[in-house]
């Protein structure tokens, strides 16, 4: 093993184990609380011919556990005729149980509904199914309140009855709490051993688009999602990832190509287009459908870029929180928010006018700026909000946007925070003098790392003592950078930047520059050289 490599795993306080982790290794699905009881029923559903509703969420961790559900349900031997899967509107029912449920319950028959993603917050929807002698089980990883849903089972890991004894159960993404119930159907018999492992695929694009840690339970469900997704047989996966040239399956492929495409769908339109597509049976019908979601991304992406330029154009304000206001479609507000703060390292708002001068808004934050209690701080000006520290909606009556914007700022300002943009720089994780270190070999070792995520993220390197020995710029706009740098010992190293800033661009050889890298592998004409991309850049 590379001595770098070795340091590297040293610093980040790895074993050889999570290089390799052993599937066996998975925690006993049943340490999860009520999932013995989810187990069970669902065993007596199938058993009885029941007719199943599963109900999901609209981004992909929600479509990818209802499609989990579903096969769970139909590798236990439930008739595909009686499961059916709903999945809310972002602009008719919002997050979490729709009303409109009951009504679908009650036209299909459903005698038990499943929820993934969502249903632990939702008590007085379950409670309406109760009278209806309609059983719930949830299925979700969302926080849950002091009181349960009367629902059969409860199976979250968010429980605040369930102490997790370091297996990383907490962690898992919606998707993932799904893949728990099949591994318990497969202890009860009800699934052949083995079968579940066609699942991963989608758990692990769903546990990596929700951002979850990809340590403990997630480590182990990732490594095998990577292995199970190369060889899928969802042939709408297959056509996704052909249509997003996905020539390598890395954490940076499933977060930046698959998930904004299974995204767009929940974005703009139906997130029932995604689900169609990956429960797609034929090549042709997935062509299709992956078709659709590639135009829906790219209307996505002008639709984003040109609220950019609009913001950019007017200019945002000096405040320490950004709110800007636009004819946005609600679906990207999330996204221009994020982009926001990308660019201005403060944190943002975006807000659009959804009815009768009512404005709908999300907002990104980081650091120890935390959107929940700032919300809760404006509540008074406000019709609803909530979310979390780093991520929250809001709905406000027109005539108090100006109150929401001093009132938020005036929040910020009570805090009286310092030095906030340290949360967004990135961490080096070893600092480089000899460039040789960087090698093919230690390349190929990294890659055991993966996938790379949240609390397992991409190594990044600091470059000390280097030199700049050519500066070229690339692309037709010539906004991406070349640096060809060397050591103090004469070794070389070649760095790129997509779409860098101005100040990157206005290097010369003349400067000193302590570069921030991730490494990457070059192949070209069958030649594999290892280069690196600058994720950061301090100009001595």
């Amino acid at each position: 093993m590379d001595k770098l490599f070795e340091r590297l795993l040293e610093i980040r306080g790895l074993d050889k184990a999570f290089l390799r982790p052993k599937y066996e290794d998975l925690t006993d699905p049943f340490l999860l609380p009520d999932l013995e009881k989810a187990v069970d029923r669902i065993v007596q559903a199938a058993k009885n011919g029941e007719k199943i509703l599963i109900y999901g969420d609209y981004d992909v961790d929600g479509v990818t556990a209802s499609t989990v559900m579903a096969d769970t349900l139909t590798l236990a031997g439930v008739e595909s005729g009686n499961i059916d899967i709903m999945l809310p509107d972002r602009f008719a029912d919002g997050y979490g149980m729709s009303p409109r449920l009951i009504t679908r319950a009650q036209e299909q028959d459903i005698t038990l509904v499943i929820t993934v993603d969502c249903g632990s917050r939702n008590h007085a929807i379950i409670d309406e199914l109760n009278t209806l002698n309609i059983d719930t089980i949830v299925t979700d990883h969302h926080e849950c309140g002091a009181d349960l849903p009367s629902a059969v089972a409860v199976v979250n890991p968010k429980r605040p009855d369930f102490v997790d004894s370091k297996t990383g159960l907490r962690d898992l993404a919606g998707v993932g709490v799904a893949f728990k119930v099949a591994q318990g159907l497969v202890k009860k018999g009800l699934i052949a051993t083995g079968q579940e492992k066609w699942l991963l695929d989608l758990v692990l694009i769903g546990t990596i688009c929700d951002n979850m840690l990809l340590t403990g339970e997630n480590r182990i469900l990732g490594y095998y999602g990577v292995k199970v997704l190369d060889k899928t047989r969802r042939a709408g996966l297959r056509e996704l990832m052909s249509r997003a040239r996905v020539k390598k399956l890395t954490s940076e492929s499933i977060g930046f190509q698959i998930g904004p495409r299974l995204n767009a769908a929940g974005r703009l339109k139906s997130a029932d287009l995604s689900l169609q597509l990956l429960r797609a049976k034929s090549s042709a019908d997935a062509a299709a459908l992956a078709e659709q979601l590639e135009e829906l991304n790219q209307k996505r992406k002008t639709e984003q870029q040109s609220a950019m330029k609009e913001i950019s154009t007017r200019g945002v304000s000096d405040d320490p929180v950004i709110i800007e206001t636009g004819t946005w479609h609600e679906g990207i507000l999330g996204l221009i928010a994020s982009r926001l703060v990308d660019e201005h390292h403060r944190p943002a708002f975006a807000l659009t006018e959804v009815e009768n001068g009512v404005f709908k808004g999300s907002g990104r934050s980081f650091g120890e700026f935390s959107l929940a209690k700032a919300l809760d701080f404006a509540k008074d000006v406000i019709i609803s909000g909530g979310g979390h520290a780093g991520a929250a909606g809001v709905r406000i009556d027109g005539k108090n946007l100006y109150a929401f914007r001093e009132k938020i700022n005036a929040y910020y300002r009570s805090l009286k925070l310092v030095n906030q943009e340290k949360y967004l720089r990135p961490h080096a994780d070893l600092d480089i003098a000899d460039l040789s270190d960087l090698s093919l070999q230690f390349l190929n070792e990294l890659k055991l790392l993966e996938p790379f995520g949240a609390g397992n993220e991409e190594p990044i390197f600091r470059l000390v003592d280097i030199d700049i020995v050519n500066v070229s710029h690339m692309g037709a706009e010539q906004n991406h950078l070349r640096l060809d740098i060397k050591d103090k010992s004469g070794h070389n190293l070649k760095l790129i930047a997509f779409y860098a800033p101005e100040n990157w661009l206005a290097l010369t050889p003349e400067y000193k520059i302590t570069p921030l890298v991730k490494l990457i592998e070059n192949d070209f004409n069958g030649v594999r050289s290892a280069e690196a991309r600058i994720v950061d850049l301090d100009v001595l």
